[in-house]
């Protein structure tokens, strides 16, 4: 199990890196978008590539983030009845909810998307709008962006069988996503 625990702290470790780099994207497509209505309305042009581009930034922020929202336990939850429930039991809920919800989506949207994303790179395939961009590097942003989300469930679920078993402290707790290992039996 202690294995598992580094490798979930190596999985943490990632996804937190991505966060944090896929954070200036969104400064990068803020700049985009003002330098993009500045041209438009200073000199009437514009141009469809600045347009993409935003929308390939956007699609990046938040298929790659996923990840680490999950980690820092900042997803959206309906906690509605969980939240009456003991600790013992929303990790249980947890558990359940990654092996037969989360994983499985995980697998099926990455098994179906990257045959689109290989057909993209192999035949050059471009938007259908003048002077758009090349198509496959916002497809790839889909298999990528699930399979950080993939490895973020298994992160958890990895802590939270740890948690049961007694090793970590409880990982829920912390807003870091960060988990702080108990005496070892």
């Amino acid at each position: 199990m202690l294995n598992l625990l580094k490798l979930s702290g190596l999985i943490d470790r990632l996804n937190a890196a991505v966060g944090r780099w896929v954070a200036w994207l969104v400064l990068a497509a803020v700049l985009i978008s003002a330098s993009n209505a500045a041209v438009r309305k200073l000199l009437n042009t514009s141009s469809n590539a600045f347009l993409e581009i935003q929308w390939y930034l956007f699609a990046a922020v938040f298929l790659l983030v996923a990840g680490d929202t999950l980690r820092r336990q900042a997803h959206v939850r309906i906690d509605v009845l969980s939240a009456r429930l003991s600790k013992r039991a929303q990790a249980w809920i947890d558990i359940f909810g990654a092996l037969f919800f989360l994983l499985p989506l995980v697998v099926m949207v990455i098994s179906l998307s990257w045959p689109i994303v290989a057909h993209a790179y192999a035949t050059g395939e471009m938007s259908n709008n003048a002077g758009g961009l090349i198509r496959w590097p916002v497809l790839a942003l889909l298999p990528l962006g699930f399979a950080l989300l993939g490895l973020q469930g298994l992160s958890e679920l990895i802590k939270q069988v740890a948690w049961l078993r007694g090793l970590i402290t409880d990982p829920a707790a912390a807003q870091d996503g960060s988990v702080t290992r108990t005496a070892t039996r």
